[in-house]
């Protein structure tokens, strides 16, 4: 059923480099590839020089035809080196399995099974019916028998797979009769695609000839409809199960939206509907412009392209445009960095404009087919239950009409009449709660000249715009609309900057301007009340803010600098202050736009890597903010901006952290921090404490409560300080010096692991390994010295699982580990080691070791701040060197951003000073970096197996306090 490609290809579109065109494959030299007849001579030679020998035989023809395919192959990725097209990559492999496919038939049908020559056809279906097969892709082969097949061609078609098996291929097969095929295809769509993409490769071709013409008369004829909307529906779903965007970072090239797989669904549908055997025919017909068809040609070139290298690269069928492999890809396109954009992220910028491309062609195709007004037929719902003329009027509007749901052109002119209606056709489309019919996004897609700087300047179009980007109901839908359609980019030239922008880290899971859109979204979604179990707060904050232009602005805006040299908060703010006056906003929501972007990351990193505790850092992030209302809009741009960065980003922790900082702040804008020195709240402290334990002995109330020095009493809450003295009771009556308490908060998201134990510089160190090798991810430790020496940590861990049983069961695993680890039963280099091999290591990222050391953070401490790319054990290895420092760490934030961590340390001498001194604060620098950059450090060599101790109970969790101050 599939013709060989008839028309010259055109470069892939936007290479860095200019690829050769893709050629007809008709007009491709092969010869160079393979020379099929030498091959078959070697072959015919093989046979007569083991006639007696079937195992000798067939052991030597297997060499001498993978001999053949490996060098074919070697000679096709030169071949791709050399002229860059993806799809005459594909061609030459096809060509290729084809004459080993021949070579073998008839070898069979010569030597082995001499009576079945004639007696099959050998096929290809799938893509490589199409003449296209990628390095690692599986052989889809259809073979066709006559009526009742004899034995004797069963044997030989098994003779042929195990051959091909035998070299190394992974072979997709069907032997069925011609009537077996068309009564097949009536029930089974899949089998339907796959015969529609037949191609005869060898034997008795008159089988393959009778199953194409049968197939066209009893299969095709009169369900075109039907086909579509199977194959529409099926694309969904595996856009559905793929994330449903063609904006993921790390794309699937084959199923992915926007990718191969959306670009054979048109092929399927075009050559199905229109009866075409080229794409070329859909020019003729009217169905693509020329513009239109040269995009599909250098989308399908480009993408062959990507998936050849993919392929070459890994050794394997790999579909999944994986970090560790983009920039080695990037590097085999030619491309080079620019400023602000490193040469990955410009590969993947032309990445996503293809698939964009491929996004609009399936947008154009479906408008075609609704102008020939496919019909729908009973029982399915979707996109073909569409596929009927039904328009009325839209009240309110001359321009637009609905059909079947869906907003439609009143005519064709529209846009051009009115350059404004292009934004108008959105508005309407909100406000009435429509879908957009495809050949209104068509007629959009091709009237994007008229989105010049008068329209941009327009006052109706900008008030259009504010009020589709405030609505109440779904913004996100429709900025998504504009955005696919290609009308944001053009409306607000530097979005158009960052469409298809990817960031290169594992952090940020979409391209930059589909993060913005999500945002939005996330905002929505708050702002109708439909987040208060997640975001609380913010849900009740929400209500309160009078200035929603400005917040929705700020938030779609807050990353339109991205991928330019300058800061992108800042290069952002200018942008906006901009657009601010363009958009209708006053002179005050300006600025309160500006400085929201300027200040988006700060909330963020603040709550996750500072301590909250320590009042400088409430006192300078309050200096930074000013006001309550900037406080309440930051923290509601922070939250939509950490949800809209990929699924699992956001969890419970977080959202405590952003409150706990709100709550603080707000008590210091609001003028109610507390005068009362320190000294008379720590005993205040101490003295509820002693109340709550008033079922306890006078001796045990006294003595339990001076255990705990004033950092502990300020910071921890009562609820906390009671369980902690019945678990050091508890301990202490058992005779334990070591013991452990754990508890799971699955709202907060994290695990609590307390550990009791005797005091030690390592300790930290020590259980931060344990977690580690337990495969937990600690995201704060909280470390206080009781006054009888011991120490009382609390750490807390990234919760994985969503029920508290399992959850439980987990920490319960941590906890042993720790245990183990302390008494000194499992040395910690090992079982760091043991976790280390079994973890992929990280090849695809390099970032810059870097320390800075800050006494102006905080009034007590000196504040040690890193940031790495990060590996199993870092924090242990960080920690370890601290205390070979003589460093008390007084308390530790630890945050991950995807393949980087920001760790941070409060930190003294150890007679409870800030570090001072320039030498010394060079040697730390010196000495963490070295860790960092996992350099050898023999001082790292000596680290404890463990902290010996009777065995105990252990469990564990993260948040590190260690503060040293007289007792209350």
């Amino acid at each position: 059923m599939q013709t060989k490609p008839a028309a010259g290809r055109e470069p892939a579109a936007r290479h860095e480099q200019d690829a050769t065109p893709a050629k007809a494959m008709r007009d491709l030299d092969f010869s160079t590839i393979l020379d099929t007849e030498l091959l078959q001579k070697q072959c015919d030679a093989v046979a007569e020089a083991n006639r007696n020998r079937p195992d000798v035989m067939r052991t030597d023809l297997l060499a001498v035809l993978k001999k053949a395919s490996t060098e074919g192959r070697q000679k096709a990725r030169a071949a791709l080196a050399a002229d860059g097209s993806g799809l005459n990559c594909a061609y030459r492999i096809s060509w290729l399995q084809d004459q080993i496919i021949t070579v073998l038939y008839n070898f069979a049908t010569a030597h082995i099974f001499p009576q079945q020559k004639d007696k099959f056809a050998v096929t290809a279906v799938g893509g490589y019916g199409r003449d296209t097969l990628a390095p690692g892709s599986d052989i889809d082969l259809l073979f066709l028998f006559l009526p009742r097949p004899a034995e004797e061609t069963h044997k030989a078609v098994e003779f042929m797979l195990y051959v091909l098996w035998d070299m190394g291929f992974k072979v997709g097969h069907a032997t069925r009769t011609v009537e077996e095929c068309i009564a097949l295809s009536k029930s089974d769509m899949t089998i339907r695609t796959a015969i529609l993409e037949m191609r005869f490769i060898c034997g008795l071709q008159r089988l393959e000839t009778e199953l194409e013409t049968r197939f066209d008369k009893e299969i095709v004829t009169g369900t075109g409809p039907e086909f579509i909307a199977a194959k529409l529906a099926e694309r969904d779903e595996r856009h559905r199960k793929a994330g449903d965007t063609r904006y993921l970072v790390e794309p699937n090239v084959k199923e992915g939206k926007g990718g191969l797989r959306d670009l054979h669904t048109l092929f399927w549908i075009s050559k199905y509907y229109y009866h075409v055997r080229d794409q070329a025919e859909l020019v003729k017909l009217g169905v693509l412009s020329k513009h239109e068809y040269r995009l599909l040609e250098k989308a399908d070139d480009f993408l062959w392209a990507v998936r050849c290298h993919m392929h070459f690269l890994t050794g394997k069928a790999e579909e999944r445009l994986s970090f560790d492999i983009q920039r080695e890809i990037a590097e085999a396109f030619g491309y080079h960095t620019r400023p602000g954009l490193s040469a990955v992220e410009r590969f993947m910028k032309h990445y996503f404009l293809v698939a964009k491309d491929v996004g609009d062609l399936t947008r154009i195709l479906c408008a075609a087919l609704e102008d020939q007004q496919a019909k729908s037929i009973p029982g399915l719902t979707g996109v073909i239950s569409r596929f009927t003329h039904r328009t009325r009027k839209i009240a309110g509007s001359v321009e637009f009409v609905e059909d079947r749901g869906r907003i439609a052109l009143a005519d064709a002119d529209v846009f051009k009449r009115d350059p404004v209606s292009i934004l108008r056709l959105f508005h309407v489309a909100d406000i009435n709660g429509l879908e957009f019919h495809p050949d209104a996004l068509k007629r959009v897609t091709r009237s994007l000249a008229l989105i010049d700087n008068s329209l941009r300047e327009n006052d109706e179009a900008n008030r259009l715009f504010m009020s589709i980007l405030t609505s109440k109901r779904d913004p996100a839908l429709i900025l998504r609309r504009m955005n696919e359609a290609g009308v944001l980019g053009r409306f607000i030239p530097d979005f158009g900057k960052i469409v298809a922008m990817m960031q290169f880290n594992m952090y940020h899971h979409y391209t930059v301007d589909e993060h913005l859109i999500r945002t939005v979204d996330v905002l929505s979604e708050i702002d109708k009340s439909r987040s208060e179990d997640l975001h609380p707060l913010a849900n009740k904050l929400i209500s309160n803010i009078e200035d929603r232009e400005a917040l929705y602005l700020a938030v779609l805006l807050h990353d339109i600098a991205k991928g330019r040299l300058e800061d992108h908060s800042i290069a952002g703010a200018r942008v906006a202050r901009k657009l601010c006056a363009r958009f209708g906003l006053s002179q005050k929501q300006t600025e309160l736009v500006v400085w929201l972007i300027e200040e988006h990351l700060t909330m963020s990193m603040v709550a996750q890597t500072r301590d909250l505790t320590d009042r400088k850092t409430i006192t300078d992030f309050a200096d930074r903010v000013q006001s309550l209302d900037r406080l309440k809009m930051l923290l509601i741009l922070t939250v939509c901006d950490i949800r809209a960065v990929g699924p699992g980003v956001w969890n419970g922790w977080k959202g405590q952290l952003l409150r706990t900082l709100y709550y603080e702040t707000e008590l210091l804008l609001a003028g109610g921090f507390s005068e009362v020195s320190r000294k008379e709240r720590a005993n205040a402290a101490a003295e509820a404490l002693r109340g709550a334990l008033s079922d306890w002995s006078q001796k045990d109330r006294n003595a339990y409560t001076k255990l705990h020095y004033q950092p502990y009493l300020l910071s921890v809450p009562l609820e906390d300080q009671l369980r902690h003295a019945q678990f050091i009771r508890q301990a202490d009556k058992a005779g334990q010096a070591l013991a452990t308490m754990v508890r799971t908060d699955s709202f907060h998201a994290i695990t609590e692991i307390t550990v009791l134990s005797p005091d030690h510089p390592r300790l930290l160190a020590v259980i931060a390994g344990a977690c580690a090798a337990a495969g937990a991810n600690i995201v704060d430790a909280q470390i206080f010295t009781t006054s009888d020496g011991r120490a009382l940590d609390t750490i807390h861990v990234s919760r994985e699982f969503a029920d508290d049983a399992d959850e439980l069961r987990r920490a319960g695993t941590i906890g042993r580990m720790i245990e183990d680890v302390l008494s000194g039963r499992k040395r910690l280099p090992e079982v760091i080691a043991t976790r280390a091999r079994n973890r992929k290591k990280n090849k695809a990222f390099v970032i810059p070791p870097s320390v800075n050391i800050t006494n102006s953070l905080s009034n007590k401490f000196t504040v040690i701040e890193v940031e790495c790319l990060d590996r199993p054990g870092l924090l242990s290895e960080i920690t370890a060197v601290l205390s070979d420092l003589s460093l008390d760490i007084q308390s530790a934030r630890i945050t991950t951003f995807g393949e980087k961590v920001i760790d941070t340390f409060y930190v003294t001498d150890l007679v409870g000073q800030k570090i001072s001194g320039d030498s010394k604060r060079a040697n730390i620098t010196a000495r963490m970096k070295a860790v960092m950059a996992e350099e050898e450090d023999e001082l790292r060599e000596r680290m404890p197996s463990g902290i010996i101790a009777p065995a105990a109970t252990a469990r564990t969790s993260t948040t590190a306090e260690k503060k040293a101050d007289s007792p209350a």
